[in-house]
């Protein structure tokens, strides 16, 4: 679905940048979720609706820092948050839950996604980025009504131990703990192999000074035991995408199947794990077309 225009044209033409600077009229809050404090962004009038964008592991709100003036210029209103022990909303855990748990799990990430949903106009288009698709189909399986769409980022195109089909190294992580894949996962992070700008990988590495490792452990071994949902995924009435790099962790043909079995379209983009950050303008002008479009 994906075609050679002046959005593949402005996506090579970024520079590097400074990704904590938002738009001017950026919204800055901290949402009261069941696990804390949130740090979120919000900007644009909504008068065509909402749209959540949800960051993954490791990640932020900034992730989505070229996307936001993009939907709030097309008329929506874009809001993004930094999930539980993440960056600036490291301070929000299981601890804060009644009653209280021990550990970060997908419970709490779903609870708290509903928190934010509830929090303002519904049904609002929702994107899940890498570990936050996941999430996002959870939430969609249980309470469909809250969501006009859904845009799986780069998320896992699997269940149950979602790790094991990430290329080349997908048959470790049979072997690994949870501690140990989060270790693995903030290596590659940290030593810049996805080969970002100066300035993006150092905003990247400062993240970690606030990310508490705790949560990315957790994460990671919840991933690892992902539910089944894609059949309660499929039969939501609202439309799907599956947008992805070509140099993705997972290969493309899985994505293409999982887009196949979830019954959504599929967006393919010449970059890696984070098109929200390499190919913005061509993500959102296929996020405008499934706004736009009928399940």
């Amino acid at each position: 679905m994906t075609t050679i225009d002046d959005a593949l044209d402005k996506d090579r033409a970024i520079p590097d940048l400074d990704w904590r600077v938002f738009p001017e009229g950026t919204v800055r809050d901290v949402f009261p979720a069941p696990s804390g404090g949130l740090a979120r962004l919000s900007l644009g009038t909504g008068d065509r609706g909402r749209v959540v964008l949800m960051p993954g592991v490791t990640g932020s709100k900034e992730d989505f820092t070229l996307m936001f003036p993009l939907l709030a210029d097309a008329g929506y209103r874009v809001e993004s948050y930094d999930l539980a022990g993440q960056f600036e909303s490291h301070a929000a855990g299981p601890e804060h839950l009644d009653p209280p748990r021990a550990k970060y799990d997908y419970r709490l990430f779903i609870d708290d996604l509903f928190a934010v949903l509830e929090s303002g106009t519904t049904p609002a288009h929702v994107l899940g980025y890498s570990f936050a698709g996941l999430v996002a189909q959870l939430a969609l399986a249980e309470r469909p009504e809250l969501f006009a769409s859904l845009t799986l980022l780069s998320t896992p195109p699997a269940a149950g131990q979602v790790f094991r089909g990430v290329k080349r190294i997908g048959w470790l992580s049979n072997h690994l703990t949870p501690h140990q894949a989060a270790g693995l996962l903030i290596w590659g992070v940290s030593n810049n192999l996805n080969k970002v700008p100066p300035q993006r990988f150092a905003f990247v590495k400062a993240r970690f000074d606030l990310t508490r490792r705790a949560s990315v452990d957790d994460i990671a071994g919840t991933a690892m035991h992902t539910p089944d949902v894609m059949a309660q995924v499929r039969a939501t009435a609202i439309p799907k995408l599956v947008a992805v790099g070509a140099h993705d962790l997972w290969p493309t043909a899985q994505h293409a199947a999982f887009a196949g079995t979830i019954g959504a379209r599929l967006a393919v983009y010449e970059t890696g794990h984070s098109p929200c950050e390499t190919a913005p303008h061509q993500l959102v002008r296929d996020m405008l077309d499934l706004f736009a479009a009928k399940a």
